[in-house]
């Protein structure tokens, strides 16, 4: 079934379902609170998994959507485990980019121990050149997004150096309503001896938040210089 997402101001490109909800959930409520049009879009099911199946994440993401009101979100149906950054790949997540007109994307951080990471954030940025191409036969017409932001969901243990950190303070519960909705993956068969994996995730919105004066925050990276138009932008 083709993809035909509306236009939107946010979209955030996750290898995974559960990535963007792990790597900057608070974020997306939080653009969601300013009035920001965001979409998720899925690169695939993220199946096989040990205990998770691809009914079972489907409910799941189906879920956590609803916690997080998103107004769009796909599934662009590449292989989990193997994805990589094909031409033909390339070319779908483009058409994406140019029907959605989204000026903000986000990706994940470029340094992961996760492959699928990894070929997520190349294609992410080949796409993002190729959608403000002409003479194609790409949906949609030429499109170039002014930045990719890159969140953290990585599994390499890094300390990361982020160019800005947000704060998620006041989102952070309903951010992790949308995380629990993935049971298969991080609570079925996970150890429940401190710290969980559910109480990293807390404590790395902690620190964030710590780094910048509040409760909780969520990191963000970009490669390329970040403008502001006033010091009243900073905390």
């Amino acid at each position: 079934m083709k993809l035909v997402p509306p236009e939107l101001d946010v979209l955030v490109i996750a290898p995974h379902p559960d990535d963007a909800e792990l790597g900057m959930g608070g974020s997306i409520l939080r653009f969601l609170e300013e009035g920001k049009r965001v979409g998720i879009l899925d690169l695939t099911d993220g199946e096989p998994t040990p205990y998770g199946t691809v009914e079972t994440r489907a409910l799941e993401t189906a879920e956590a959507t609803r916690i997080l009101g998103i107004s769009w979100r796909g599934n662009l149906g590449l292989p989990n485990r193997s994805l990589q950054a094909t031409l033909e790949a390339r070319k779908a997540l483009a058409s994406i980019i140019r029907l959605c007109r989204a000026p903000w994307l986000f990706a994940p951080y470029w340094l992961d121990a996760h492959p699928d990471h990894m070929a997520a954030t190349q294609l992410v940025e080949e796409a993002r050149f190729w959608a403000k191409l002409s003479k194609t036969d790409m949906a949609g017409e030429p499109f170039h997004p002014n930045r990719i932001y890159h969140y953290y969901c990585v599994h390499l243990k890094h300390a990361v150096q982020p160019a800005f950190i947000l704060d998620i303070s006041e989102h952070f519960d309903r951010k992790m309503l949308a995380v629990n909705s993935f049971e298969s993956q991080f609570i079925t068969g996970r150890s429940t001896n401190p710290p969980t994996f559910l109480d990293r995730v807390t404590s790395n919105a902690e620190y964030c938040g710590q780094l910048i004066g509040v409760r909780y925050g969520e990191a963000f990276q970009c490669k390329e210089p970040i403008g502001i138009n006033s010091m009243d932008c900073l905390i």
